[in-house]
């Protein structure tokens, strides 16, 4: 029995001390969630239709280029819809050729004929809800990279609501929230694109031996030009609109300088990248190739000989700016735009606030349950009072080694925890009354006591367990951060009220022969 008892005991201790060297201090070890450290709380809106309209178009275009290849002469081809185009005036003679041509993109597109050669493609319906939901777990899982590149502790970046396109992002502990709303809206699409002609000072001149009118498969996009000792300009570029490679063959991005040792961007291509990077700049030698950055051009070196997985991007920037362009482009593009629907400051006052009115509810609290359990239930309140400390040590501890946030509902938990621990500690004590009232011994009182409340403790526990899983599965944050506090405090309750307190009764009636019992 005393081999058991110092087992159980060392048990105890090395527990203990291993949940207080996780705490101390606690200012660096115990992480702070947002209504606590202060930080930024916003709620987004994934506009799902860029990432529909942009699949529309890309599909358009390279049909545009198949049917070229393939010798099919149509008189235009354009979108009608985010999920809809149209490809007009297919002669009758070329029509089966189109069919087959266009044949590849009947498992997005459905095909339907109309009047005088044209053809309307329309994005199946399973396609389109497909993109959308892609859409908006693609911008979480990009904005999740970016500010945990930010360095951010412990952010909150979920899906959000019933509408199935919004998503909550809480920054705790960010000092500049707009740096960070910036690095977070950033679209950061990368394209790189032949240059058909340009630079031009106007779009009329740039267009003008078209007759004003933009050629098939290609687009106007602008960019600024900077010539020595003069302010920037305007010009205008006339590029394809299919590009060569896109931000998403990009493997990495970092700070770097050009030639004359201005901030710039150096930029690597995946395996599918640079293959088709070297065989376009291959073919292309001497002619230039547009770096266009969210529909700007950056620059548009010429091509001066085969290239196959890097590059340099480079312009006007500053050294803060090509840090953060080097995070947007590591992180990826963002696959439609976000439009801010909510936006909350929590400062630090108000979060040290929160930490200061949590600590004295629980103060209080632990005050009167103390004074409960020493008035009623005398020096065996002492024994309740030892193990609601131990709980509370074990669940900070646990906290700590798993990396878990410390939210203003996860105060409530500890708060819940407590009455919970207290509750045990009751069944428990009035168990070993009812024993010594049928004047069993003192042990054997004791021992009947928590063996006969065992299951009942068990059972209340897992019932608790279970609501906080589900709080946990389809909870927010806050409903979170206060579930998993809860699961984390009932185990430490369970292990407390039954092994430590039980060997804290065994330890102090151990060598004597008791006849009564203060409880």
């Amino acid at each position: 029995m005393i081999t058991d008892l110092r087992w159980r005991i060392a048990i105890i201790v090395i527990l203990l001390g291993a949940c207080l060297w996780a705490i101390y201090p606690p200012g660096e070890k115990i992480r702070l969630g947002l209504d606590l450290k202060g930080g930024v709380h916003l709620v987004l809106q994934v506009n799902t239709d860029d990432a529909v309209r942009l699949d529309t178009d890309t599909a358009m275009e390279r049909l545009r280029e198949d049917l070229e290849r393939a010798g099919v002469t149509v008189s235009g081809a354009d979108r009608v819809s985010p999920t809809e185009f149209q490809v007009k005036g297919i002669q009758p003679a070329q029509d089966q050729l189109f069919r087959e041509t266009a044949a590849p993109l009947e498992a997005t597109f459905s095909r339907g004929p109309g009047a005088g050669g044209t053809y309307t493609f329309t994005m199946r319906p399973n396609e389109a809800v497909r993109l959308r939901a892609d859409s908006v777990t693609q911008a979480r899982q990009t904005i999740d990279r970016r500010v945990n590149e930010l360095g951010v502790t412990e952010p909150i970046v979920a899906e959000y609501g019933s509408s199935s396109d919004q998503l909550i992002v809480q920054l705790p502990g960010v000092k500049d929230p707009q740096h960070a709303k910036r690095i977070i809206q950033s679209t950061a699409m990368l394209e790189l694109k032949l240059v058909e002609k340009g630079p031009m000072p106007t779009k009329e001149a740039l267009l003008q031996d078209s007759a004003g009118a933009v050629p098939s498969g290609q687009e106007v996009v602008t960019g600024v030009e900077t010539l020595q000792g003069q302010q920037p300009e305007a010009v205008f570029y006339l590029v394809r609109k299919v590009p060569v490679v896109t931000g998403k063959e990009l493997r990495n991005a970092k700070p770097s300088t050009d030639e004359n040792n201005q901030p710039a961007v150096a930029f690597t291509l995946n395996n599918e990248g640079a293959r088709r990077f070297g065989k376009a700049t291959g073919e292309n030698i001497g002619r230039q190739l547009a770096i266009i950055l969210d529909g700007q051009v950056r620059s548009a070196p010429r091509i001066d000989s085969r290239i196959t997985d890097s590059g340099i991007i480079h312009g006007t920037f500053t050294p803060q700016e090509v840090q953060d362009l080097s995070l947007v482009l590591r992180a990826g593009a963002l696959p439609a735009s976000l439009t801010y629907l909510e936006e909350r400051i929590v400062g630090p006052t108000l979060g040290a606030d929160s930490i200061r009115s949590g600590l004295m509810a629980s103060v209080m609290g632990l005050t009167l349950v103390a004074l409960f359990m020493l008035i009623y239930y005398r020096l065996s309140g002492i024994n309740a009072l030892v193990a609601l400390t131990c709980n509370l040590i074990l669940l900070l501890g646990a906290m700590a080694y798993l990396g878990a946030t410390m939210t203003l509902p996860g105060v409530a938990g500890f708060i819940l925890t407590m009455g919970m621990g207290v509750d045990s500690n009751v069944l428990v004590f009035e168990r070993i009354k009812e024993e010594l009232a049928a004047q069993r011994g003192v042990k054997a009182s004791i021992d009947a006591g928590f063996k006969r409340v065992f299951l009942t403790l068990v059972d209340t526990h897992a019932t608790a367990v279970i609501s906080a899983a589900f709080l946990f599965q389809f909870g927010t944050g806050p409903i979170r951060g206060f579930a998993t506090t809860l699961v984390f405090g009932l185990a430490a309750n369970l292990f407390t009220s039954t092994f430590i307190s039980r060997t804290l009764f065994e330890a102090v009636l151990r060598g004597r022969h008791a006849t009564t019992l203060s409880i």
